[in-house]
């Protein structure tokens, strides 16, 4: 028993881990697993934590900063994801765990998972809401384009523009429309123009191709720099299938550059046939005025009026002299009608007047000097002054006895 146990080896912990990891990253250096996001974390370090899960199990999983800084979507609980990486051990809890170096959307590309992402974040932000979209000029002196300036999408706007209206300045701001660094210098074009205010509208524009193509026109730089720009904006990437991020900020979007130069640059024979048609209108507008008043003055010229202008006053004199006479009339029966109303209220004033009772040899007497009227004798002392009112005149006396 003692020679076996000499011969036993004891692992510590941190040995079997160890060697439980050695053999877990020799045997897979580098697999795809395929599942279901949970209990995601982004820690504020940039690495990301979470679980692969599907309906029998759970595998942990950690993306450090330097791999998922290239992902273009950003993974949340329930996305169904592919991971490449190798499996390793996290020796400190003894966990065995897959370090992601890529991912990819099961059942949508990256790009598409990270346009639809984007386009719900700005929506949510307002930034497609019709209200601040700006109109486009009807007839602008100077048109900006943001494209690359040996495109196909420059020359078919240049082309259409000689064709259309010459007299129409078209400046570029020449950009990459592709690759890496189109997207910055896409937007500081944008601000650049906003900047300089020496054109009336501006064209984003480039031509067809695939979605990785086309992808700058997606990213979030160049659609918070249409939506900040004070000059109304014209999306114009792609075919007419194609839709990116600018088209839903931008102000107005065409399906093509050819079509946006067409939006914004009107034929300059249609105008000029357009003017030539309301010149005919104006004119005959004018001619007809003119015939009317014409009309008019003809008919005045034959008025009474002007034939004969003094009999016309005559009769104007003797029309005043009528109103006034039957507005004479008519005060005076007025005046009549009040000066009996105003008759009969005097009578009733004289009537119920006390000075008509004192005509009858009735009088009143009052206390001297306070004025008071005298009702009853015991309101009175002897000695005290009192003032009789007669129909005629008045005198004073002294009280000698009261009774």
């Amino acid at each position: 028993m003692i020679n076996e146990q000499k011969e036993k080896h004891v692992y510590t912990v941190s040995e079997l881990t160890k060697f439980i990891r050695v053999i877990l990253e020799d045997s897979f250096p580098g697999i795809w697993v395929e599942g279901e996001i949970s209990n995601f974390v982004l820690h504020s370090s940039g690495h990301m934590y979470f679980s692969l899960r599907d309906a029998g199990s759970t595998l942990k999983c950690a993306m450090f900063k330097r791999a998922n800084e290239k992902l273009k979507f950003k993974p949340k609980d329930g996305m169904k994801i592919i991971c490449f990486g190798s499996i390793s051990v996290y020796e400190a809890r003894g966990d065995y765990q897959l370090i992601v170096e890529e991912i990819e959307p099961k059942g949508v590309g990256a790009l598409q998972l990270q346009f639809q992402q984007l386009k719900e974040k700005l929506q949510k932000e307002g930034l497609f809401d019709e209200k601040y979209k700006t109109p486009i000029p009807f007839l602008p002196t100077r048109i900006g384009v943001v494209t690359s300036p040996t495109g196909a999408a420059i020359r078919d706007i240049l082309n259409i523009a000689r064709r259309r209206f010459s007299n129409v300045e078209i400046i570029i701001n020449p950009v990459k429309v592709q690759g890496v660094d189109a997207k910055d210098e896409i937007a500081a074009a944008i601000r650049q123009f906003n900047k300089l205010k020496n054109i009336d509208v501006m064209v984003v524009a480039r031509g067809g191709g695939s979605l990785e193509d086309l992808w700058p026109f997606n990213e979030e730089v160049v659609a918070r720099a249409i939506f900040e720009s004070e000059i109304p904006v014209i999306s114009a990437v792609g075919h007419e299938i194609d839709f990116t991020i600018s088209d839903f900020v931008a102000d107005f979007r065409a399906p093509t550059p050819s079509a946006a130069a067409e939006l914004v640059i009107p034929k300059k024979e249609d105008l000029i046939n357009l003017i030539n048609k309301e010149t005919a209108r104006l004119n005959k507008a004018i001619s007809g005025k003119l015939e009317w008043l014409e009309e008019r003055l003809r008919n005045l010229k034959e008025a009474y009026i002007f034939r004969q202008p003094l009999n016309y006053m005559i009769q104007q004199d003797q029309r005043i002299d009528d109103l006034r006479k039957d507005m004479h009339v008519r005060i005076v029966h007025v005046v009549g009608i009040y000066g009996e109303k105003f008759n009969r209220v005097i009578s009733k004033l004289e009537a119920l007047s006390p000075v008509a009772i004192l005509k009858r040899g009735y009088s009143i007497t009052v206390k001297w000097p306070e004025g008071a009227i005298v009702k009853d004798a015991n309101a009175l002392k002897k000695d005290d002054i009192v003032e009789t009112k007669l129909g005629r005149g008045k005198f004073k006396s002294r009280v000698e006895e009261i009774e």
